[in-house]
């Protein structure tokens, strides 16, 4: 049969339409989908607590050094994780924050979203740099947060909200969501010991509307657990093993629909904690330490608020007695790392002889207290033989500068990453805004201090081809004491592994 020219021409449209449809699918990004579990150590993530984590590590790429962000705190780390910037950038500073604005008397409970909304009130600004879902929103792409965590941390991770959602119990933005979520999925559970109801709440949401009616191109699911149950029962225990079995079987859970969908292969699944875990041993008791060095306000009320490891004073910049605090500090064994503000422009010395500099803790920021404190901490194993111990109060938790605090969990999977690769270069939860960006096709943000980890995609260098630095910054001796920082460097960017200090009549545990 002989065609004519003008069937000859409609086939060739047809075929050159259905070949740009194809390029067009092949160059567009894949979803991304990060999982970030609450406090999960990386030695939590065995075939024996976590085969499906376990699992998917192996087949893609399991970052042995990653870090937190110090203060190793979630709400600190669920805003560096949406800015890819620390603390000197975002500024908010601790699970527990001062803000004199908004509660001049007491710290601010970062959990609660109404206390972060007083706060955005009093003083205009939660966050002082733009966010992942600002930057997605400007290409026309939605992030959904799905969260069973606390409303704080759900709030941040995605605040404000602009071409997205946050779905969390307490918290469900945009306003006019909340009815059809409620409807859909029941109301949010409440926290509980293992959480595992209010995780499968979130996941259910995610599979719900995630992969449903929002169609998320960027996604995050919060698991609250184990950190509530670490908390309260211990690092390692049997409850805290359990609930590390309920977690892997909501990942089990998401993989598998993925699967089911045709999903899988054209999703990168990004796994993450927000910080490390350590037993406490209780010695450390700020507040009272530092409680005889407040003078009354005219209201009556102390003028030192203690907020976590932050002293901070009401009055006029005073710094003798600055000094004098520090120096209390420094003698006793229970105190790990101080750090000041910068003695000079720039410098890692802090302005009290024997500090470091609150940069060196990428903390300096105009929200910043002139001490922050770290608890002591060491290597000793606990009853369940999980290695580091702090000397908080508490059964157990985070946010010092320890190892076992700052090292926390990184695993990713997927059609743009590596497969069965272990890397050794060091890495960040600030690097993973401007990894998904890239994996996105677009470009970080300026604000952004965190890297596009090169090294964990297909199209980039072998991991070990990259060139990683160390270094330990120093500070001067006083009163018998001395904190060292110990430091990565990879590309120009610095990573605080560990701080140690060293007293003279008393080593550092």
């Amino acid at each position: 049969m002989v065609m004519t020219s003008r069937r000859v021409w409609m086939l060739l449209a047809a075929v050159l339409s259905v070949l740009s449809l194809e390029r067009g699918a092949a160059q567009a990004p894949h979803a991304q989908l990060l999982l970030v579990m609450d406090g999960l150590r990386p030695d939590y993530v065995t075939p024996e607590l976590m085969p499906r984590l376990y699992a998917l590590s192996q087949r893609g790429v399991w970052f042995e050094e990653n870090h937190s962000v110090f203060p190793t705190v979630t709400r600190v780390n669920s805003s560096s994780l949406s800015t890819g910037a620390y603390p000197e950038t975002h500024g908010l500073l601790g699970n527990t924050i001062y803000s004199e604005r908004t509660f001049p008397t007491r710290g601010i409970n970062t959990s609660e979203w109404e206390q972060l909304d007083a706060m955005l009130k009093a003083e205009g600004r939660l966050l002082t740099a733009p966010t992942l879902g600002d930057a997605l929103q400007r290409a026309g792409k939605r992030f959904d947060v799905f969260s069973a965590g606390s409303s704080g941390s759900a709030m941040l991770l995605n605040h404000p909200v602009n071409n997205g959602a946050v779905i969390n119990p307490e918290y469900i933005r945009p306003a006019a969501l909340e009815a059809t979520v409620v409807a859909a999925l029941g109301p949010g559970p409440a926290e509980a010991v293992p959480n595992n109801v209010r995780t499968a709440w979130a996941v259910n949401a995610y599979l719900t509307f995630g992969l449903g009616e929002l169609h998320s191109d960027v996604a995050a699911i919060w698991f609250g657990d184990p950190d509530a149950t670490a908390h309260a029962q211990g690092v390692g225990t049997e409850t805290t093993r359990r609930a590390l079995h309920l977690i892997d079987e909501q990942i089990g859970r998401i993989e598998d629909t993925l699967r089911t969908r045709g999903l899988l292969d054209r999703t990168n699944i990004i796994v993450t904690s927000d910080h490390g875990f350590s037993t406490h041993t209780g010695e450390l008791k700020l507040a009272q330490l530092v409680a005889p060095f407040s003078k009354p306000m005219p209201d009556g009320t102390p003028d030192i608020v203690v907020t976590e490891g932050a002293i901070n004073i009401r009055t006029p910049r005073d710094p003798a007695r600055i000094a004098a605090i520090v120096a209390m500090l420094q003698q006793r064994p229970e105190v790990g790392a101080i750090f000041t503000r910068a003695a000079s422009p720039g410098a890692l010395q802090g302005a009290v002889p024997g500090t470091l500099s609150l940069s060196v803790a990428r903390g300096d920021h105009a929200r910043a207290t002139d001490i922050l404190v770290s608890a002591n901490w060491n290597a000793e194993t606990n009853a369940a033989g999980f290695p580091g111990k702090t000397t908080q109060a508490g059964v157990a938790g985070h946010g010092t500068s320890s190892r076992y605090d700052i090292h926390n969990t990184l695993i990713a999977v997927g059609p743009d990453v590596r497969e069965r690769t272990r890397s050794r270069v060091p890495t960040s939860n600030v690097d993973i805004a401007p990894t998904i960006l890239k994996l996105m096709g677009l470009e970080p943000l300026p604000s952004m201090a965190g890297r596009a980890i090169d090294e964990a995609l297909r199209s980039g260098p072998a991991p070990a081809s990259v060139a990683v630095t160390t270094r330990e910054v120093k500070s001067t001796r006083a009163n018998g004491y001395e904190v060292s920082a110990h430091l990565s460097t990879v590309a120009g960017h610095d990573y605080l592994d560990f701080t140690e200090v060293t007293r003279a009549a008393n080593a550092a545990r």
